[in-house]
């Protein structure tokens, strides 16, 4: 192995999915320079086996749900879904699993890219194994961050490593269609992939050991997915553990907790996520390798003052439009410290302070109904100690919902804080309703007072006019 000599950056980040592009970007916006390790696909986990084709796959399977509900073109659209088309597009979405692309823009942006295993090798070190055998060595004058993600855990269940269950990689990258696939797990991957793969033609099963579907989301929000994926033919099984898997020949066998014996052909497992800091050099700097690691809200890792923890690798909020929130908040406390700001904007909702990782976090969910969400639900602002009303509307008691198709159904909370009315969380479930979530983002984030919400006049004949009807019930209560 070949060692280069040690070579100086202002910041060094490990990790280029979109959260690591976004902290080098600005990085380099602030004048500094950057360096940025990948032991993959630039681009990460989200342009190629997570956001992108798994959205590229629901797409179609939403479209269709949507124009079935629409006379004059229901009937145009009862055939199956073009697998083949809808893969096809897949790919092109994943750019073909090349990451040609994403290395153009780093490179125009100015960042040097290394390509190997990056490791910590004490305070602002990091030594990268390339895949060629070099090894470099890389020195941070002012920040590492790490943004490395995370990876699907599997069970470690008896018969487990004959069976090669698939993963969200494996569920968002296959070619080909089994003909019955068993899910275990009811969080948003298993949820998803249990609705593109049935559209496809998949028997799917869902398998969820808890008592429903989407446990972090309000419960109706679940129960109505799980109704819908049951409408569609899939079997839903709450309250239901996997106790060992077998493959006898091709075929994979399931044994539940229940006893049944369930039959497959692949079986998915989306039961959680660890992150990617085993193998990182954790212990070169004090940390447990394998944990996440804590930050605060200029995601600065505990006890450090050069090492920021940006993303999924933090546990705040495993998204990717977080993490790049994240890295944009993290990418501005790095610059301001660089350049000796004495006092940075760390009140909630200053510059350098990630507050809505707290308090907005927005998420949708692309099955058919869509679950889409921000804040706090009611059990949370609960539990978190808030005076809070919930307030609830069918939205189909809306002339939007009615257009849109027929046979619409769905469903509207808002969590009201009844000390300063303001939102402090927004749910709709319904066809359609990922595109109406910002504005509820717009209003947990800004707290909008209700008495202002008032003015904000939704056009008339949308889906959004429910936050009329939610402020109607909520005055009228």
């Amino acid at each position: 192995m070949t060692e280069s000599e040690s070579i100086a950056y202002d910041v060094v980040v490990l990790g280029a999915g979109p959260v690591g592009e976004n902290v080098a970007d600005r990085a380099r916006a602030a004048g500094l320079s950057t360096a940025i390790v990948e032991s993959e696909l630039i681009g990460g986990e989200c342009s190629y086996w997570a956001c992108m084709p798994s959205k590229a796959l629901l797409r179609p399977v939403l479209a269709r749900a949507d124009a079935r509900r629409v006379p004059g073109l229901s009937q145009a659209v009862q055939g199956p879904l073009d697998v083949g088309a809808v893969l096809a597009h897949r790919d092109y979405f994943t750019s073909n699993w090349k990451d040609d692309g994403q290395v153009q823009w780093l490179d125009g942006i100015g960042a040097d890219i290394y390509r190997g295993h990056g490791r910590l090798a004490g305070p602002r070190k990091v030594t990268v194994e390339g895949p060629d055998g070099e090894r470099h060595v890389l020195t941070a004058r002012h920040a590492v961050a790490v943004s490395t993600g995370t990876r699907a855990v599997v069970p470690d269940l008896p018969g487990i490593a004959e069976v090669k269950p698939w993963t969200s990689r494996e569920a968002t990258s296959a070619h080909a269609v089994p003909g019955r696939l068993v899910v275990v797990g009811g969080g948003v991957v298993g949820v998803e992939m249990a609705t593109a793969w049935q559209a496809f033609g998949s028997k799917v099963t869902v398998l969820v050991r808890g008592k429903g579907l989407l446990p972090r989301m309000e419960p109706f929000a679940g129960e109505m997915v799980a109704e819908a994926l049951t409408e569609a033919g899939a079997d839903v099984r709450t309250g239901t553990s996997v106790e060992a898997v077998t493959r006898e020949g091709t075929t994979v066998v399931v044994t539940t907790s229940a006893g049944d014996r369930i039959e497959a052909d692949e079986i998915l497992f989306a039961t959680g996520r660890a992150p990617r800091t085993d193998d990182l050099g954790l212990e070169t700097v004090g940390l447990e390798p394998g944990s996440w690691l804590s930050v605060d809200d200029s995601c600065r890792v505990t006890g450090s003052d050069w090492l920021y923890a940006i993303g999924d690798v933090n546990h705040r909020a495993l998204l990717t439009h977080q993490g790049k929130y994240q890295a944009r908040i993290a990418g501005a406390a790095i610059a301001a410290r660089a350049a000796g700001v004495p006092l940075l904007e760390t009140d909630p909702w200053g510059a350098h302070a990630a507050t809505a990782d707290h308090a907005a976090v927005p998420q949708v969910v692309f099955t058919d109904p869509e679950a889409a969400s921000v804040g706090l639900s009611l059990a949370e602002a609960e539990q978190a100690g808030h005076r809070v009303r919930a307030v609830d509307v069918d939205l189909s008691s809306v002339a939007g919902a009615g257009l849109y198709g027929e046979g619409y159904r769905g469903r509207a909370r808002m969590i009201v804080d009844l000390d300063t009315e303001t939102l402090r969380g927004v749910t709709f479930v319904g066809p359609g309703v990922g595109e109406m979530l910002h504005s509820a983002t717009i209003a947990v984030a800004g707290e909008v007072p209700v008495s202002r919400l008032w003015h904000a006049v939704p056009a008339y004949p949308t889906v959004s006019e429910v936050w009329l009807r939610l402020l109607e019930a909520y005055r009228d209560a």
